[in-house]
């Protein structure tokens, strides 16, 4: 577009000519498609930007030229701006004149008469088609990555899972050989249960990528705990390590996901473990513990073992991060973690030191906790776990 100012004509004011160029000119200069709408949704006027991308105009409503359609919109922006006469902006889809898709962010500005009646509508809207392929190219790119994380988080996941199977397995070749039918059914359930769990595991991890809403029932938090307690106590055994519990007695049950609070206090005690693995204190110990403070549901794993220094602790929640080798550890434990505890409204909060050891909690306000669908409402009851 020009507009030469540099040479005035003969008793021209610079202003006024400016003035006329953009009463004249610029309304067909500009890059942006404008039309004006009347109500009965036909239009008017167009500029030549609208005529390039839309085609011909002239006795044809918008809703035609815009979406192809035969019938005006269910949610017609500009019937809502003829109505209450308010500014409108919005992305809409529609067909450019080549029959092609076009994304596009329309402003909708009322023509108000003095004498208050709305009898048109401009509407400017601007081409945002290429910036929606590159939004779109992005979020390829990001679910990519979601499901590289997801098979790191598989790898480490099921690591946690064989051990609960060797736990298992342990428990219940000692009851064989001891005879004692009790240990033989502890170690078969701790089987069956872990067994069920890699059934819906990799559903879980998958779901990882693309986000997941907590499937909540209501548990026992203590349950949980002890559940986790029973699955490395035997590791511990073998490690020298002392593996002991504390749980509130009597907390109340609670809406969350078993699995999902079951897979974070393994993570934590996993880790705890492999930080007392390689101390060298002779008396290494790892606390599970459970409590209520202020409505605020409480787990803690705490340790003594080798804590964590200033860069480690930058890195704590960061993908891929571990301290603990390619052959041990994915770095996907705590993000795990956090996501979960999240989904659930909570926290997870940490103090540790190097050489003094670490204190993991994760803290859930009750009253943020995920609520039940619909489908699971007439079980709830209320009930203290043990």
């Amino acid at each position: 577009m020009t507009w030469d100012h540099t040479a005035p004509r003969e008793n021209s004011n610079p202003m006024e000519d400016l003035r006329k160029w953009i009463r004249q000119e610029l309304w067909d200069q500009v890059p942006v498609s404008i039309s004006v709408i009347d109500r009965s949704f036909h239009i008017i006027e167009a500029n030549r930007c609208f005529v390039n991308t839309y085609g011909e105009w002239r006795k044809r409503p918008c809703y035609e030229i815009y979406k192809g359609r035969a019938e005006r919109c269910e949610n017609c922006a500009a019937a809502e701006t003829f109505e209450d006469g308010q500014v409108r902006i919005r992305e809409e889809t529609g067909i450019v004149r080549d029959g092609l898709q076009t994304y596009y962010l329309v402003h909708m500005l009322p023509l108000v008469r003095p004498s208050g009646e709305l009898p048109y509508i401009i509407e400017m809207s601007t081409d945002i088609t290429a910036y929606k392929v590159l939004e779109k190219e992005k979020l390829e790119a990001e679910r990519l990555a979601a499901v590289g994380q997801t098979v790191a988080g598989l790898a480490h996941g099921i690591k946690n899972l064989l051990m609960g199977l060797e736990g298992g397995i342990y428990v219940f070749r000692s009851g064989m050989q001891q005879a004692d039918s009790e240990r033989m059914v502890k170690g078969w359930a701790m089987l069956d249960e872990n067994i069920a769990r890699i059934s819906t595991f990799v559903k879980e991890f998958l779901e990882f990528a693309k986000g997941r809403v907590p499937k909540v029932h209501l548990v026992s938090p203590n349950q949980i705990a002890q559940q986790v307690f029973d699955l490395f106590e035997h590791k511990a055994e073998l490690a020298g390590i002392s593996l002991r519990s504390d749980f509130q007695p009597n907390l109340p049950y609670a809406l969350m996901d078993e699995d999902g609070i079951h897979t974070c206090l393994v993570n934590l005690v996993s880790n705890a473990l492999d930080a007392c693995e390689i101390s060298d204190k002779s008396d290494r110990s790892v606390v599970l513990s459970t409590g209520d403070e202020d409505g605020v549901l409480v787990f803690k794993v705490s340790d003594n073992g080798t804590g964590m220094d200033y860069e480690v602790k930058k890195h704590v929640f960061t993908n891929f991060f571990t301290t603990k080798g390619s052959d041990k550890g994915t770095g996907l434990g705590l993000l795990t973690t956090k996501k979960i505890v999240q989904e659930h409204g909570g926290r997870v909060s940490y103090e540790s030191a190097e050489g003094e050891g670490s204190v993991f909690r994760l803290q859930f306000p009750r009253d943020r906790l995920p609520h039940l669908g619909e489908e699971a409402k007439s079980d709830v009851f209320c009930v203290t776990g043990g």
